[in-house]
């Protein structure tokens, strides 16, 4: 499911992401003084959509763990297409501030953090996946996010434009990969077939249908044959350390890119 931001009421939804005025910061109704607040509403479902999934999310899901009804929360977020842009960019909040907080390490040090950091926060939250970055939230933590990382990059002597493209580089990378691996904790529990289950299940059932494997696809046997796609650490899904491996070996080649640019003058 791909979620696009945007869709509620953008004078309230801006006020309510960058809190412009204490009206946003405690409802977005007229009435007594509320017993709940809007940071509280979004931090309880972030917590539903971190223990079950986007799917389970719903205003009355919410409520219920807040103990309130579900138009109750109304008072405070206005829908649920308002709330999840809330929750995206509250959920980054925890990933901004650590950012900031290593914007001074060596430039290639702060970038291999930061993008470590975001491969982990997704890991965490693996729904914010589902919210496209087509037209982005455009909250205040977004914004933390990319600034810290700009920072590091012009410091490290980068023009603005490749800056952008770095940044825009780091990010696709991480998020492309981090799809995988996110998807390959997931697919026990959907599909209730534990992952080495079906891989053993599916190579076999190749192996019978197509024996000419070898002759077909001799780099990759070879490939095989080597233990390239062998299975180091059994506790983790194999996809999701072969994602992993792949994101590292990438995230060096495009350092050493971006080091070459600079002439490795960076600090």
């Amino acid at each position: 499911m791909v979620i696009y931001a945007g869709q509620s009421d953008v004078r309230r939804s801006m006020a309510l992401l960058w809190r412009s005025s204490q009206e946003s910061r405690e409802r977005t109704a007229p009435g007594p003084k509320p017993e709940l607040s809007v940071d509280l509403v979004v931090d309880t479902a972030i917590a539903v959509a971190d223990e079950q999934g986007m799917g389970a999310l719903s205003m009355k899901a919410v409520g219920e763990r807040l103990g309130r009804t579900a138009m109750s929360l109304y008072t405070y977020v206005a829908s649920k297409n308002e709330l999840v842009e809330l929750m995206y960019d509250q959920a980054f909040g925890e990933l901004a501030d650590a950012a900031e907080q290593t914007e001074a390490l060596p430039w290639r040090e702060a970038t291999t953090a930061w993008a470590q950091r975001l491969w982990n926060f997704y890991l965490r939250h693996p729904w914010t996946l589902e919210v496209s970055q087509a037209r982005p939230v455009l909250g205040p933590n977004e914004y933390r996010i990319f600034e810290s990382m700009a920072a590091v990059l012009e410091r490290a002597g980068l023009a603005p434009d490749q800056i952008r493209s770095t940044f825009g580089s780091l990010f696709t990378m991480v998020r492309g990969f981090v799809q995988t691996a996110a998807e390959s904790r997931q697919a026990p529990i959907v599909t209730g077939q534990p992952e080495d289950e079906w891989w053993h299940g599916r190579a076999g059932q190749l192996e019978e249908v197509v024996p000419d494997f070898g002759e077909r696809f001799p780099v990759l046997s070879r490939m095989a044959e080597s233990g390239a796609f062998s299975n180091e650490n059994e506790s983790e899904p194999y996809l999701e350390q072969e994602a992993w491996e792949t994101f590292r070996f990438g995230l060096e080649a495009l350092l050493d890119g971006v080091e070459k640019r600079i002439g490795g003058a960076g600090r």
